[in-house]
């Protein structure tokens, strides 16, 4: 499948490629709110509902992060982490796992499968995007 360029951003003369984030989550709230924040910080953003089509965009779009949900239909974000990990490391997707399991043990077992951050749910937008914004400075 091919894959499509990035979008380009303009800053006064310069173009510059969109950083793209694939949006993985069962609740279409959640996904509008999510692509709203985004696309109005300039990312690309994809969307998935499950890990299944989460794996799928990936190979497609090639987005440096991904904001992933944990209990989803088809394919759970555990499942989603533990395939990724198999991807070599250029092309996995920083990971920010935004979920309602909140407990300790959840945020130990998304580190120890490599999230690169968690943050509960209900979450503020602009709490995320801070996040978002992190992972990509230290990209």
């Amino acid at each position: 499948m091919e894959s499509r360029p990035p979008a380009p951003v303009i800053h006064g003369m310069d173009a510059i490629a969109a950083p793209r984030v694939l949006v993985v989550d069962d609740e279409p709230q959640v996904v509008w709110v999510l692509r709203f924040g985004l696309e109005s910080e300039g990312y690309d953003v994809a969307t998935a509902r499950n890990g299944v089509e989460a794996l799928e965009q990936i190979s497609i779009h090639r987005p440096e992060l991904m904001v992933l949900d944990v209990m989803m239909p088809k394919m759970d974000g555990w499942t989603v982490l533990r395939e990724l990990a198999k991807l070599p490391a250029a092309e996995r997707p920083r990971v920010v796992m935004v979920t309602a399991l909140a407990s300790v043990d959840d945020k130990a077992k998304a580190t120890a499968l490599g999230a690169d951050a968690y943050v509960p749910k209900p979450f503020d937008v602009d709490e995320l995007l801070q996040v978002l914004h992190g992972l990509q400075k230290a990209s």
